[in-house]
């Protein structure tokens, strides 16, 4: 892997355009669950089950008591050395563009600062009936939180399944991956769309295309990087000996 490593640092080096894509498994090791497999339950209920419009349409203080639980949980927890690595690339290429999957918030913590949180922010609150966004960084919000302009049912500022992305948000990440030269894939499953697709972006105006993840996905196969292993280990190499 090392000789890999030193070929992707190098075209990381000469590249001037660099986005990055991150999912749940660089957040994982910091302790934020991935939902996924044993991780997709909570209190028994089916996590996927429970972040839809039509669970928190039906039981709202069911849905907040889940999301109560996920701030409580991350309050506790910081970036690791794969949120910095990526804080320390961005200061280094002139255009760079993060775009994350991920709604807990540590890319912001570590300093990322040319960020796109696609799926949303778990610390910011939307209001049902007025639809002002607020950020709130309290490790409970309540069973059911109100809007403090119109008095309105306040709901996580997140993409639940069954939603839509925010159109110009997605257009800004297509346009990323588009014109790249180098295009960073992190601890996604290339499962979840439309995120899945924006490495196919980069491929098609011939950028470099490098995965770091636990396990090979659906889209290794087009990759000319594989980079099996935990992101804050690999990196924090990928940011040594830079000419």
């Amino acid at each position: 892997m090392e000789k890999q490593i030193k070929a992707l640092r190098d075209a990381l080096a000469k590249a001037e355009r660099i986005t990055a894509l991150t999912g749940a498994g660089i957040s994982a090791e910091s302790g934020v669950p991935t939902f996924r497999g044993a991780d997709g339950l909570w209190r028994n209920f089916n996590v996927t089950e429970l972040a839809t419009p039509h669970a928190f349409a039906r039981n709202p203080e069911l849905v907040w008591e889940f999301y109560n639980w996920r701030r409580n949980l991350i309050t506790g927890l910081t970036f690791n050395p794969g949120h910095k690595a990526l804080v320390d690339l961005e200061a280094r290429v002139p255009h760079f563009t993060l775009i994350t999957q991920n709604v807990d918030g540590l890319h912001l913590k570590a300093g990322s600062k040319n960020l796109l949180e696609i799926h949303g922010n778990l610390w910011k609150v939307r209001c049902t009936k007025c639809h002002t966004v607020t950020l709130d960084l309290s490790s409970n919000m309540g069973p059911l939180p109100k809007c403090k302009q119109c008095g309105g049912l306040l709901r996580p500022h997140v993409v639940w399944f069954g939603e839509s992305l925010e159109y110009a948000l997605l257009n800004r990440a297509v346009e990323a991956a588009h014109s790249c030269q180098v295009m960073l894939v992190i601890g996604t499953s290339a499962i979840v769309q439309p995120a899945a697709s924006l490495a196919f972006e980069a491929e098609e105006t011939g950028a470099v295309l490098a995965e770091i993840n636990l396990e090979e996905t659906p889209n290794s196969g087009m990759m000319d990087f594989v980079l099996l292993g935990k992101s804050g280990e690999i990196l924090p190499k990928l940011m040594e000996h830079w000419t």
